[in-house]
């Protein structure tokens, strides 16, 4: 994975564990539950921004090695793989 790419995945997932922290405290705490669900929503959210930016640092760095190491047929599964995973 290049590095800025890296770099932001890694600001995205720390952005992601510190609401599941805030959520978890707020079960704990019995916080009224629609204040819980917004931040659920939220998570969703973020993770929903995760996703694109893993996938474009994977096409634009493991696919084009995987495709010139001459690997095409098995990047191709992997990708297909995903797409099907995506569509459940």
């Amino acid at each position: 994975m290049q590095l800025g790419v890296k770099t932001d995945v890694q600001k995205r997932l720390n952005y992601i564990s510190g609401h599941i922290e805030g959520i978890r405290k707020m079960v704990e705490a019995d916080t009224y539950c629609v204040d819980i669900l917004k931040q659920t929503y939220a998570v969703r959210r973020a993770i929903e921004k995760f996703e694109p930016l893993l996938l474009n640092g994977h096409l634009r760095s493991c696919v084009v090695d995987g495709m010139k190491e001459g690997r095409e047929d098995e990047v191709l599964d992997e990708l297909m793989e995903l797409y099907q995973v995506a569509k459940r």
